[in-house]
């Protein structure tokens, strides 16, 4: 065999290798990477209840969630009990953290006619409720029950992501999915530092209604 022949046999074996190579590569950063999931099939959930929400502030206007019993029965029934009662009329987003989620629900002490800077640790009057986790992943528009470091400890309060959060998966309630008005949400005024605190003029909720 003449050298010329041995340079391009050792030649084409290297191409073959290093193609090879890249393709292994390209498979497992395929696998790997973490990929934004696809939204949820909500079309068998035309039944469902719907929460309405009228928000005033920087995100004026109407948000609408589909409630999710299939995955969370009882605290979709805790969310719909409140809002039937008005208890979430005129409570604020008072935890919005940019490029994560918008916080509200504390009926207690989230008030926008005085909270005593308080908001964020009050509940309802009903007892905490026990863990409803899923496989249903936290992304955009994903509406979960918030809770403390107990899993057994969501009461009233609910987030509202704008942006995937999948360090959440299976350690968070999913209760629904934003259906309408989701550039209300991601108007929602932010909060400041790493916790999100809204201390002045937070957005409020002025009504939340539930539609069957």
């Amino acid at each position: 065999m003449s050298e010329t022949h041995t340079k391009r046999d050792k030649m084409t074996f290297w191409i073959a290798f290093l193609a090879g190579v890249a393709i292994v590569v390209g498979y497992a950063i395929y696998t790997l990477w973490p990929r934004e999931p696809a939204p949820a099939d909500l079309s068998a959930l035309g039944d469902a209840p719907k929460l309405e929400l009228s928000i005033a502030g920087q995100g004026q206007g109407t948000v609408v969630i589909t409630l999710r019993p299939d995955l969370a029965p009882q605290h979709v029934e805790r969310i719909v009990t409140l809002a039937r009662e008005g208890a979430y009329d005129n409570v604020v987003f008072h935890r919005v953290i940019d490029g994560f989620m918008a916080q509200t629900g504390d009926v207690e002490f989230g008030k926008a006619d005085g909270n005593g800077g308080r908001a964020g640790m009050g509940g309802s009057s009903y007892p905490d409720l026990p863990a409803e986790f899923s496989d249903e992943p936290f992304v955009e528009g994903v509406v979960g029950m918030a809770r403390a470091q107990s899993p057994n400890s969501a009461n009233s309060q609910f987030f509202i992501m704008f942006a995937p959060g999948p360090f959440l998966d299976g350690k968070y309630t999913v209760v629904g999915h934003v259906t309408e008005g989701m550039d209300v949400v991601h108007a929602i005024k932010r909060g400041d530092g790493p916790n999100g605190a809204v201390t002045s003029q937070p957005d409020v909720i002025t009504e939340a209604r539930v539609a069957d």
